[in-house]
């Protein structure tokens, strides 16, 4: 799979999906390039039934995010959901936002 144009750390909004999360922001946990997959804080929640351990000795349900495909979010920049792309600011290869035509790092 090539470069991946949502890093972790990164702001983004769910464009597609169901219609709880959907047009809903959130901060990128992480990214799994190999699956292109997200996490993304506190969007697409489930609900994982876990046995008593001794981490955990009263069990019970526990929430926690499902990874999201890559396609469904869209990077946030400066307050507006833009495409991303890359060009080379001299020696070094950088993402900017189509929408505006800025460097995002």
């Amino acid at each position: 799979m090539a470069t991946m144009k949502i890093k972790k750390g990164d702001t983004v909004k769910v464009i597609a999906g169901n219609r709880k999360i959907k047009n809903k922001e959130g901060k990128v946990i992480s990214v799994d390039p190999k699956n292109g997959k997200v996490l993304v804080e506190g969007l697409n929640m489930m609900t994982k039934h876990s046995k008593p351990t001794q981490a955990n000795p009263n069990g019970g349900i526990i929430q926690k995010e499902a990874p999201m495909d890559i396609s469904n979010v869209m990077l946030v920049h400066k307050g507006q959901a833009t495409r991303v792309g890359f060009k080379m600011d001299g020696d070094k290869k950088v993402r900017f936002a189509k929408k505006t035509g800025e460097v995002i790092d």
